[in-house]
């Protein structure tokens, strides 16, 4: 079983200012799930990001539409860790357990620093090859659909990224144990979770070796200098070296070339998979439809493999992130029952050992039908009513049969009340949409 963290290790380590005395491990199962138990501080530094912002610039940070399609990413992209263990530890360990060809001691600082080392730099292609291969951008994308760039962005990630990340680190397998590579994939991964602030500026000589909030703020540009640059994960040094890092010039727009303009979650991570099918089938020659899904994103015929920049919209600077206006009432809805689903997110976590498996899908359908309703609110969508009401028929099954707990043990009368209370609203604003549209059609 994993170790726990002490909360001043687990700080430490979300700066990657750890040593390998206390964090070198003889087995997996000792490994301490150092993403899962740095939740606390992700919350602390999102919040100090809220205040220190509003208090420097007098406006939020962050919208809630936008935060919460960010968390709700973020939720989503770890929900197949409930069902079976992460594909890049599964693909490492059985590579080591086959094919080693050299067993580089666990306990050995310089076993420690070339795992560091190796990690970050197969992240870095990992990364490079994401935006540069379509139907890996079609996973990474998520990453980039936000329009702003702060540390909820950060949680914004990929549901299928995962499935093809595990390849680039295979190589690793071959001499570094799968303890050691357990460590290094989650304290680079907490590493880049503070560099998604515009509070933070220079950091002096620190930029020239290390990856910080103004480099990957260009990364997460869709200027023409900034796209497809600034790769790394921790160290800078891969795109000083192969040529593809960028300073920061003019003032950075976020997001994707093209903005998709929505919070529904589900659109959000697969949307772009649809674009490639509908795009494939433009080209009449089988090679033409097959490089689609192979080369860059911005591809065509006749283009170079990467494709070019020329097509893109033109920025002025000037661009406006989409952000819907929508009723305080609302925006207090959707935040209670995103803490609802939150918490029987976290249930499922806790419990996954115990429960079983239906009871696992059924916890892990209500979070995404949640999610997903919540984007249809947020957005306005005609058809939301009729899905928040099918949502809280859901709910109301759950709680009678003891499957969701309330947000406080004190709190369960009236979480069962504010439950059936939203339920019969959204009946009652489902029927009468619907009789509406009868009247009209009469």
């Amino acid at each position: 079983m994993a170790g726990a963290v002490n909360p001043d290790t687990e700080a430490r380590a979300m700066f990657f200012m750890i040593t390998p005395n206390e964090s070198s491990f003889q087995k997996v199962e000792d490994v301490p799930q150092y993403v899962q138990q740095a939740t606390p501080f992700f919350v602390g530094l999102i919040v100090l990001e809220l205040v220190v912002g509003f208090l420097k610039t007098g406006a939020p940070v962050v919208t809630l539409s936008d935060g919460l399609t960010s968390v709700s990413a973020g939720m989503i992209s770890r929900i197949p860790l409930l069902f079976m263990r992460g594909c890049e530890l599964t693909a490492y360990m059985f590579v080591w357990d086959r094919y080693r060809l050299l067993e580089l001691p666990w306990d050995s600082a310089w076993t420690w620093w070339i795992a560091f080392l190796c990690v970050d730099f197969c992240y870095y292609w990992v990364h490079r090859l994401a935006h540069e291969v379509s139907f890996m951008w079609a996973a990474h994308q998520v990453h980039h659909s936000s329009e702003y760039y702060n540390l909820t962005t950060a949680l914004r990630q990929s549901l299928t990224q995962q499935f093809t990340s595990w390849i680039f680190y295979l190589p690793m397998a071959l001499i570094a144990p799968p303890a050691v590579f357990a460590v290094h994939i989650q304290l680079n991964f907490l590493y880049q979770f503070w560099i998604h602030t515009e509070l933070i500026k220079n950091l002096g000589p620190l930029e020239w070796v290390l990856n910080t909030p103004t480099h990957h703020k260009v990364h997460h540009g869709r200027n023409s200098y900034c796209i497809d640059k600034n790769y790394g994960g921790i160290l800078i040094i891969w795109d000083r070296l192969f040529g593809t890092f960028a300073a920061e010039k003019d003032k950075v727009v976020f997001g994707l070339v093209s903005p998709i303009n929505t919070f529904e979650i589900l659109y959000v991570q697969l949307h772009y998979y649809l674009y490639l099918g509908r795009r494939s089938t433009t080209f009449n020659t089988i090679s033409d439809k097959c490089l689609t899904f192979i080369n860059g994103p911005s591809w065509k015929p006749g283009k170079p493999r990467l494709g070019d920049h020329l097509d893109n919209p033109k920025l002025t600077g000037q661009e406006v992130p989409h952000d819907p206006s929508w009723s305080l009432p609302l925006q207090m809805y959707v935040i209670i029952h995103f803490l609802l689903a939150l918490g029987t997110y976290q249930d499922a976590f806790d419990n996954k050992m115990t429960l079983s498996q239906f009871n696992m899908l059924g916890m892990t359908g209500y979070v995404l039908l949640t999610l997903t309703s919540m984007g249809f609110l947020i957005d306005q969508r005609p058809r939301a009513a009729v899905l928040e009401m099918l949502r809280c028929v859901l709910m109301v099954t759950m709680q009678r049969y003891g499957y969701m707990k309330p947000l406080l043990p004190t709190l369960a009368v009236t979480t069962q009340a504010f439950v059936s209370l939203s339920l019969l609203y959204w009946a009652l604003r489902s029927f009468s949409q619907m009789f509406s549209i009868r009247k009209k059609t009469d």
